[in-house]
């Protein structure tokens, strides 16, 4: 098959260590790496040494006018997502843009809107929806095993410190923008995306951070007839043994993104009990509590691969399918933009003071 030729903009955590991990591992075989831009000299020094046979550029305005590049990554800084995709759309690239796609729904809007005049492929990098423990969850949900759910809780929680550039509200930072689309991209997969989801409630704070963005987070979604959604993401957390937990009406599933463990009843193995009117006692009339053992089963089992091997290799797969073959990509613009809109919602219902 053809290699496309890409420019990576941006050899932070992601540019360098996600997406050109996965260039120069053995899971690529649809990509070469073309050019490779970052600022900083000695970010472009160790680019050099990663992809010898590359360009090494100093601004992303060097590739524009180019026609030897297939697809650009836009890996730059959050607050930059925006403007820099919208100027490489407006020269006919193909993007792939880092979390979070935007700022707000506008924004979104925007870039999706001059992808579709400009006839490029436009994808966000969401790459927890492609993970196995998320597809895991959702094809457990929808065989019916936990019967009807309930509640979904998610946690996105660790007990530790930052003090970087993702502390800072001007770089389109904290726990939401950054970690959030996780999360939230998963708790709206849960509710089949349903334009009906609204925000029930919020909340933003901060506990350990040294910037002024949140790095506590509490949400809670809701659509009609769908389960709620209880979601968090805090970096106060130093009791955090799993990551999703779903409850139905006929049992409870709980995983890691490494592993998972199942418990649950099966239809006529516990026969209805006639509701009682008076107090519950035992042989001897003795007052007892309402309880019983109920027959249940157990499941559990471990994930091979999660979003960052996994899921990243899916995503570039659907990427090349729409640029070769035109083929829908199974993670839309439109819900990363769906993404955006919860997140936009959460911190215009939590003003937090600018400090930086």
């Amino acid at each position: 098959m053809k290699k496309l030729r890409v420019a990576i903009i941006g050899q932070g955590r992601s540019g360098r260590n996600i997406h050109g991990a996965f260039y120069l591992s053995d899971a690529n075989s649809l990509f070469e790496v073309a050019c490779v831009v970052d600022a900083d000299e000695h970010r472009r020094a160790l680019a050099a040494n990663d992809f010898p046979r590359a360009e090494i550029l100093s601004d992303y305005r060097e590739l524009l006018g180019r026609k030897d590049v297939d697809l650009v990554v836009n890996a730059s800084y959050s607050e930059m997502h925006y403007p820099i995709s919208k100027e490489l759309l407006e020269h006919g690239f193909n993007v792939l843009c880092e979390k979070p796609f935007g700022r707000n729904r506008e924004e979104c809007e925007t870039l999706m809107r001059i992808a579709k005049e400009k006839g490029c492929v436009l994808a966000v990098f969401h790459n927890t929806q492609e993970a196995p423990f998320y597809l895991h969850a959702l094809e457990t949900i929808r065989s019916g095993k936990l019967g009807e759910i309930k509640q979904i809780s998610i946690f996105y929680n660790g007990f530790a410190r930052r003090w970087d550039w993702q502390t800072l509200q001007k770089k389109l930072a904290g726990s939401v923008y950054n970690t959030g689309p996780h999360p939230i991209a998963m708790a709206l997969g849960f509710l089949d995306f349903d334009d009906q989801t609204r925000v029930a409630f919020s909340k933003l704070d901060l506990a350990l951070t040294s910037g002024d963005a949140e790095d506590y987070a509490k949400i809670i979604l809701s659509a009609p007839g769908r389960p709620v959604i209880d979601l968090e993401i805090s970096s106060i957390d130093a009791y955090n043994d799993f990551n999703l937990k779903i409850q139905g009406t006929r049992g409870t599933f709980k995983s890691t993104p490494g592993a998972y463990t199942m418990k649950y009843i099966v239809d006529g193995e516990n026969p209805e009990r006639p509701v009682q009117e008076t107090f519950i006692h035992d042989d001897n009339w003795r007052p007892i509590y309402c309880w019983e053992p109920l027959n249940a089963h157990e499941e559990q089992g471990n994930y091979t691969g999660n979003a960052f091997d996994v899921g990243t290799k899916a995503i570039y797969e659907s990427v090349y399918r729409a640029i070769t073959e035109g083929a829908p990509l199974p993670v839309t613009c439109e819900m990363a933009a769906q993404v955006i809109d919860v997140i936009d919602t959460v911190h215009a219902q939590n003003p937090l003071p600018v400090k930086y």
